[in-house]
C-alpha cells in the first residue's frame, strides 16, 4: 500500500447559504399569510449560526424570533436586533430582570415563574405569553393548573408587573387526529382564560408541521423551525417536495490518499465533528464526482472507498448538501443514520467553521 500524500491541520466546514434561508422564509411567509412568521433560532439556529440566520430571516419576512433561552435573546439584543423575541425555557437561575429590561417576551408555564418575575423588580412590565399544555407534555400549564396561572397573571397585570400578550401551546404533531384534538383543547383553554378576564393580543399554536398543513391552527403567527432550514417536518415528503432548499452543506477535505488496487481517501471529519457512526454500511459521500461508500468513522476523520476515481489530497468531499448536484440532503443522511435532519444539522460541532455565502 502506498500513501500518496498527507497534509496537516485540515478543517471541515459547514457552508451556510443565506440566500436559501431567505427563500425558505419568504416561501413559508407567503404560504401562511395573513398570519406572520416567527423564526425559531433555538440551538444556535439549528447549528447554522444565531446572528446571521436571525438577520437573514428577518430580511426575508419573519417579524419575530423564537430563541428558547433568555441568554440567546440577550445575544441578539447585543447585536442590535430589536424585533419581538420569545424565550420560554426557564430555570431557577434565569436572569428575569435582564430579560425584561431587554424586552424579551417570556413564555410562562407555571405560577413560580410569575413569582420570579415579580421578585426581579424590573423597571418595566414583563411581556408574557401564557402557555397551556394541550397534549405534548413538554411544558405548559395543565388544564387543572391553567386557571391558577391565569388568575396569578391577571393579578400581576393589574399591578403593572406584567402585560399579558399571548396564549400559546405546542402541538405534538403525532397525527392529524391528535393535532385536531389539541387545537380544540387550545380553543377551550383560551375561552376559559377569557372568561376569567384575560384579553390576549395574539394567539399562536402551530410550528412547521401544522403551519404548513393545518391552516386552522395558524392563528396570528407560526413558529417556523426546521422547515425554514430546508427540511420537511413530515415523514411522507422531503423539503424539496415542499418547495424548500437545504441551507447547510457539510464538507471536508481529503487528508490522505491510499492506493492499493482501490483508492481509499481519509477525510478531515469524524464523530467529534458530529458525523453519526450509526448506519455506516449505508452511508456514502460525494467525492470526485461519484458516491463513495463510508468505510469507517473515527473521532476526527473518516475513511471512504473512492474505487478507481482519481483523488488528490485537498479535494473536497460533501457529506450532505442540496441534493441537486450528486450530493444528498441531511434528510437522506439522517435516514442512513436512523435519525432526523434536525439532529444532523444541530449536531455539527461548534468547532466546525461556519462559512456564510449568498
Amino acid at each position: 500500500m502506498t500513501i500518496v500524500d498527507a497534509i496537516a491541520e485540515p478543517l471541515p466546514r459547514a457552508v451556510i447559504d443565506l440566500a436559501a434561508l431567505r427563500r425558505n422564509v419568504a416561501h413559508l411567509t407567503e404560504l401562511i399569510a395573513p398570519a406572520q412568521t416567527m423564526l425559531a433560532v433555538k440551538a444556535d439556529a439549528y447549528g447554522h449560526g444565531l446572528i446571521p440566520i436571525a438577520e437573514a430571516g428577518l430580511e426575508a419576512g419573519a417579524t419575530s424570533l423564537a430563541v428558547l433561552e433568555v441568554p440567546a435573546g440577550l445575544v441578539l439584543r447585543s447585536a442590535g436586533i430589536t424585533v419581538p423575541m420569545l424565550a420560554w425555557l426557564h430555570g431557577r437561575d434565569t436572569d428575569w430582570r435582564a430579560a425584561i429590561e431587554a424586552d424579551i417576551e417570556l413564555g410562562i408555564s407555571a405560577v413560580w415563574q410569575l413569582e420570579a418575575i415579580e421578585e426581579a423588580g424590573a423597571d418595566r412590565p414583563a411581556v408574557v405569553h401564557l402557555k397551556v399544555d394541550t397534549g405534548l407534555s413538554r411544558n405548559g400549564a395543565t388544564r387543572e393548573d391553567w386557571p391558577h396561572l391565569i388568575d396569578a397573571a391577571l393579578d400581576l397585570e393589574r399591578r403593572g408587573i406584567v402585560r399579558i400578550r399571548a396564549a400559546w401551546s405546542h402541538l405534538a404533531d403525532a397525527s392529524i387526529a391528535d393535532d385536531e384534538a389539541a387545537l380544540a383543547e387550545f380553543r377551550s383553554a383560551v375561552a376559559e382564560a377569557e372568561e376569567r378576564g384575560a384579553r390576549f393580543e395574539v394567539l399562536h399554536l402551530a410550528a412547521s408541521s401544522a403551519g404548513i398543513r393545518m391552516p386552522e391552527a395558524r392563528f396570528d403567527f407560526v413558529r417556523f423551525g426546521i422547515a425554514a432550514y430546508g427540511f420537511s417536518p413530515f415523514d411522507d415528503s422531503t423539503g424539496a417536495e415542499l418547495g424548500l432548499e437545504a441551507v447547510m452543506r457539510l464538507e471536508a477535505p481529503v487528508t490522505e490518499v491510499h492506493v492499493a488496487g482501490t483508492t481509499r481517501a481519509r477525510l478531515a471529519i469524524g464523530y467529534g465533528d458530529g458525523v453519526p457512526t450509526l448506519g455506516i454500511a449505508k452511508t456514502s459521500v460525494l467525492l470526485a464526482g461519484r458516491r463513495c461508500p463510508v468505510m469507517a468513522v473515527e473521532v476526527d476523520s473518516m475513511l471512504v472507498d473512492a474505487g478507481s476515481a482519481r483523488v488528490n489530497v485537498g479535494d473536497t468531499a460533501v457529506l450532505f448538501g442540496t441534493g441537486r448536484s450528486g450530493d444528498v440532503t441531511a434528510e437522506k443522511y439522517a435516514d442512513w443514520a436512523e435519525t432526523i435532519a434536525d439532529e444532523m444539522v444541530t449536531g455539527v460541532a461548534s468547532r466546525v467553521p461556519r462559512v456564510y455565502v449568498n
